[in-house]
C-alpha cells in the first residue's frame, strides 16, 4: 500500500493540463491505479484525480460502491476508475451544493454543476466506459474531471458568501480529517 502525499491548492501543478493515457493494461498504469485508490480510501475522499498526486495524466478514480461514513445521505457511487474522460451535459439543468477538496482542505464552498451528465472514457484495460448519471454521482466526475484541466472548484464558486471554513459554515459537522469534513473531497 502506499499513500501519496496530496498536492494543495496554490502549487503549480495543480493547474496544468493532465495528458491523455496512451498505454493500457500496463504494470506501470495498475501501479498507479492501486496507489490513488489507496490513497483516496486513506483520506476518506470520494475521489481523486491523479493530478492531485503530481502524476499529469487524465486518470481518475472514484466512489466505492458503498456509503460513505463522510456523506450521510448521499446514495453510494459506484467504484470507477476512469481514464481519458469527456463529460457531456444531458440539458442545461444545473445544481448548485456544497464542495470541499482533498486539495482545499477545511473548506467549503457551494458551486454550481450540470444535473445530468454522459461521462465516456476507458478503465485501466482500455475497455470503453459510457454511463449517463445524476445527482451525487455526476457531481462527483464534474468535480474529479476538472483537475485534469486545471481547474479548482474555488474557480468555480459563484458567490463568495457562500464559501468559507467548513468548522465555521458547518460547526455541528464532526470532523473526519483534522481541518474538516468536506461535502465532496477529491
Amino acid at each position: 500500500m502506499t499513500i501519496h502525499r496530496i498536492l494543495k491548492m496554490g502549487d503549480p501543478r495543480l493547474l496544468r493540463i493532465a495528458r491523455p493515457v496512451t498505454g493500457f493494461d500496463t504494470e506501470a498504469l495498475h501501479g498507479l491505479v492501486r496507489d490513488m485508490l489507496d490513497t483516496m480510501h486513506d483520506a476518506n475522499g470520494a475521489g481523486l484525480a491523479a493530478p492531485q498526486i503530481g502524476v499529469d495524466l487524465q486518470l481518475v478514480v472514484f466512489g466505492s460502491g458503498e456509503h460513505n461514513p463522510r456523506y450521510p445521505g448521499r446514495p453510494p457511487v459506484p467504484l470507477t476508475v476512469l481514464l481519458n474522460p469527456v463529460i457531456t451535459p444531458l440539458g442545461q439543468d444545473e445544481k448548485e451544493d456544497w464542495e470541499g477538496c482533498l486539495s482545499v482542505p477545511g473548506l467549503r464552498g457551494m458551486v454550481p454543476r450540470w444535473s445530468r451528465i454522459r461521462y465516456t472514457g476507458v478503465d485501466p484495460y482500455g475497455h470503453p466506459i459510457d454511463r449517463s448519471v445524476d445527482g451525487f454521482h455526476a457531481r462527483v466526475v464534474q468535480h474529479e474531471c476538472d483537475h485534469l484541466v486545471g481547474k479548482l472548484y474555488p474557480m468555480r464558486v459563484r458567490d463568495f458568501r457562500q464559501f468559507g471554513f467548513t468548522q465555521v459554515l458547518f460547526p455541528d459537522t464532526r470532523a473526519a480529517e483534522d481541518d474538516g469534513v468536506e461535502a465532496l473531497d477529491g
